[in-house]
């Protein structure tokens, strides 16, 4: 368990810490500031912890890559490394070790802000997207179909194909199949337009989440739509 917003500080330079925790404060970030390694691993330990590290590696006691080294035996904990040695090889050694970025001193606050970010919005985990089924909503009264809460502006037939793939979720269906249910007042149309349609069927449910693809194709078979 974490504490939220908490940020532990591990620097010994006074003036760096204070920089660093008024830049924190700005953000809305609660900083903990300590100056030893081993206080370090002591406020990790506790419960709640500090939700992100920031760690110098040059410390009284232990080094930073100590502290990080025993700190990944019981936390998973984030950890941002600072330093005055900019060489590749510590570099790799801190992000071996289970850092998850790494600033050279001199830096701005403010970007040491930003990374802290941008590492918290890695731990957090996407919001869980509803099955492509249920994030239709089709109104057949009035004849349309809504996605993601968007309204869709479809053409007769588009509708016709989404609606029929909608009411059999899950099921594979021919061409022939879509043939027979959607273009029962043309009976010339080519088995082709179904693929026409589809196609343009995807292009606008993109405009609506661009990574939309609800609609699998099934070599040799026909369509279905993901439940």
């Amino acid at each position: 368990m974490h504490i939220p917003k908490t940020i532990l500080i591990v620097e010994d330079e006074q003036a760096i810490a204070d920089s660093i925790a008024y830049a924190l404060r700005t953000e809305g970030f609660t900083p903990l500031h300590v100056t030893l390694g081993a206080q370090a691993l002591a406020a990790m330990r506790a419960d709640p912890a500090p939700l992100l590290v920031v760690l110098d590696i040059g410390l009284p006691d232990l080094s930073g890559l100590e502290v990080c080294r025993r700190l990944r035996q019981f936390s998973d904990a984030p950890v941002l490394f600072l330093t005055a040695r900019s060489d590749e090889i510590d570099r790799v050694v801190g992000l071996e070790i289970g850092a998850d970025d790494y600033v050279t001193k001199p830096f701005s606050p403010r970007e040491l802000v930003a990374r802290i970010r941008v590492i918290l919005r890695r731990m957090t985990p996407p919001a869980p997207r509803p099955p492509a089924a249920t994030a239709f909503e089709l109104r057949p009264l009035e004849a349309r179909i809504l996605f993601r809460s968007q309204p869709l502006d479809l053409t007769r037939y588009e509708y016709l194909l989404l609606k029929t793939l909608l009411e059999h979720p899950a099921h594979v269906l021919s061409r022939a199949q879509l043939m027979d249910r959607v273009w029962t007042d043309a009976p010339d149309t080519l088995e082709r337009t179904v693929d026409a349609h589809v196609k343009s069927l995807r292009a606008k449910l993109r405009l609506v989440d661009a990574e939309a693809d609800p609609i699998l194709t099934h070599r040799g078979m026909g369509y279905s739509l993901v439940s």
